[in-house]
């Protein structure tokens, strides 16, 4: 099987005896195996023709590694710091020991410069996930710590190619950073590198920019993501994407994870095809769709499908009117057609699929009607409290915001409603899956939607559910990291479990 444009290597050790100065980043590699090696360590990244910038990266590479392994595996991963500030690993959609979820000041300290810890747990579900840092993840996943995780399945239909598209987006020019007005702790030297240079209290419109610009929302006062001009695919920008090359016949994967902080909206060229799953849970019975866009929010994964059945060159491309979507696409390469590359329509005005009436109702764990343990209402606003501007959960920020508090066993109903005028709230759960049951009032019509990551838009509400089957303290917060920084995250805290960690008041963790 042919995974992608990366390089298969087994784990190796970057050169660090270079500085950030004049390394530059290699090719990501995928590994495989169990037992895996990630040194957080400095570099600089070509990310289009003309820009590089300096970044924080897993074995010298942004992405990190893809890591591959075997569904039922106990893996290994021993990360080492190399870098001058504190990181950590979380695995994000893998519900793995809460000890291992990589939170510092929650689960266990931050590791380190010069020091290293070992992560352990078995792959217990299939699936598309990503990891990244959640020490100060605002800043530090801003400047490259992330990478692809993918859980195979023992038993699946076969692919013949299958494809990572990690999408980001950065600032191309080096802006003076700027105090925080939330009076959260920034990052030093973070010069150019994205979203903690904003002014947070700014009232350019986030919807302008939010979905690259493919979402009609209402204005009102928000965050400035407007500094955002360069859209990657696999941490590269344009003409600098690997081409993605295929056979006619081929039956073709393409797993596409959202490490940024806008949601982006994919198009396929050329080709019918199905999302055969969306955070890393199968759909039922998907439906075969064409030329509709596959609406990705931060931290979502969707995979899609299709037969290679239509020799040329195609594009598989984000769709908005930002400019800088330009940078964000990729080239499907059939194996012998020369014929050159179709042309771009990143502006054109396509329906998104429909997840709340896609794929085929089925047997499913929860329903609207059924009798739950507790249930919560978590309301999700923008405020401006003195003088900067905060996201709250129920009128408040963390950590004074109120926890679900659980023990195992118990079946949890939560209401998400999105009061902000104008800011998107991709909701994060850790440790967990959820199942959506209804939107805005109406039952879900198709496939069991079960997801860790569930964007709400502006005055929308959810209701999902979940079983707590994982005992810890884990967070559930925004995953546009800035709204999170600022305040929305709260916790589900299992009452009846007990931890043997304790915080380092010198270890300087920062769980957002």
């Amino acid at each position: 099987m042919d995974h992608s444009m990366m390089n298969h290597s087994k784990p190796s050790q970057p050169d660090n005896g270079k500085t950030a100065s004049n390394s530059k980043t290699e090719k990501t590699r995928i590994l495989t195996g169990n037992e895996f090696a990630l040194i957080a360590v400095e570099s600089n990244q070509q990310l289009s023709t003309d820009v590089t910038l300096p970044v924080w990266t897993f074995n010298n590479s942004v992405p990190g590694p893809e890591i591959r392994v075997k569904q039922g595996e106990t893996v290994k991963v021993r990360l080492t710091n190399r870098l001058p500030e504190p990181v950590t690993i979380h695995w994000h959609g893998i519900p793995v020991p809460n000890a291992m979820d990589g939170i510092p000041g929650v689960t266990q300290n931050a590791v380190q410069p010069g020091q290293s810890f070992t992560y352990e747990f078995k792959a217990e579900v299939p699936g598309t996930y990503w990891y990244h840092s959640h020490q100060d993840s605002v800043n530090q996943v801003d400047r490259g710590l992330y990478g692809a995780f993918i859980v195979e399945p023992k038993d699946a239909d076969k692919v013949d190619r299958d494809y990572t598209l990690v999408l980001d987006e950065w600032m191309s020019s080096g802006i003076p950073e700027t105090s925080n007005s939330t009076g959260m702790s920034e990052m030093s030297g973070m010069s150019g590198m994205g979203h903690d240079n904003m002014n947070r209290g700014d009232s350019e419109n986030h919807a302008e920019s939010n979905a690259a610009g493919n979402d009609n929302q209402p204005t009102g006062m928000g965050h400035n993501m407007s500094m955002y001009d360069l859209f990657t695919v696999n941490g590269k920008s344009g003409p600098l994407v690997d081409k993605l090359p295929v056979k006619q016949g081929d039956k073709v994967r393409i797993r596409l994870i959202n490490a940024g902080y806008l949601s982006h909206q994919i198009h396929l060229h050329g080709h019918e095809f199905y999302i055969a799953a969306v955070d890393g849970q199968p759909i039922n019975h998907p439906g075969v769709v064409k030329d509709n866009l596959v609406r990705i929010a931060p931290g979502e994964r969707y995979d899609i499908e299709f037969k290679a059945n239509h020799p040329g060159q195609w594009l598989i491309e984000d769709h908005g009117a930002n400019k800088a979507v330009a940078g964000m696409k990729a080239v499907i390469a059939y194996e012998g057609a020369d014929l050159g590359p179709d042309r771009p329509n990143e502006t054109a005005n396509l329906a998104a699929v429909d997840m709340d009436r896609y794929g085929q109702a089925g047997p499913s764990s929860f329903t609207l009607d059924q009798k739950y343990t507790l249930e919560y209402t978590m309301n999700l606003n923008t405020e401006m409290k003195m003088g900067g501007m905060v996201y709250t959960i129920n009128g408040k920020t963390f950590p004074e915001t109120e926890p679900l508090n659980v023990k195992k066993g118990d079946t949890v109903k939560v209401r998400l409603i999105n009061r902000s005028m104008m800011d998107d709230h991709p909701m994060h759960l850790h440790g967990h899956f959820f199942q959506v049951l209804s939107k805005n009032g109406q039952p879900l019509q198709g496939a069991p939607l079960i997801k860790d990551t569930l964007n709400v838009r502006p005055g929308e509400e959810y209701i999902v559910a979940f079983r707590a089957d994982n005992e810890g303290n884990w967070m559930f917060h925004c995953h546009d990291l800035h709204h999170a920084s600022a305040g929305m995250v709260t916790e589900v805290k299992y009452t009846d479990y007990k931890t043997n960690f304790k915080a380092d008041p010198k270890a300087g963790n920062m769980p957002e």
